[in-house]
């Protein structure tokens, strides 16, 4: 398994961690859960971005793993 595959794995494995904190935010009526929930979905979504950018260099660096 290269490396650009795993980290396609890890990015779609924290974006669906960060839909269940948002789901288990919605689905609360704990205000101080709600807010831990949004703050852990964000911070999952600021960690799928920098996944994304580092995806991108790789990228950069070798095109034959480029998204098909």
């Amino acid at each position: 398994m290269t490396v650009a595959t795993q980290l396609k794995q890890a990015i779609a494995s924290v974006q669906s961690a960060a839909s269940s904190m948002k789901t288990f935010a919605l689905e609360t009526q704990d205000q101080q859960a709600k807010q831990t929930f949004q703050q852990l979905a964000q911070t999952l979504d600021d960690a799928t971005e920098t996944l994304k950018q580092r995806q991108r260099y790789i990228e950069m660096q070798e095109p034959q793993y480029k998204q098909q």
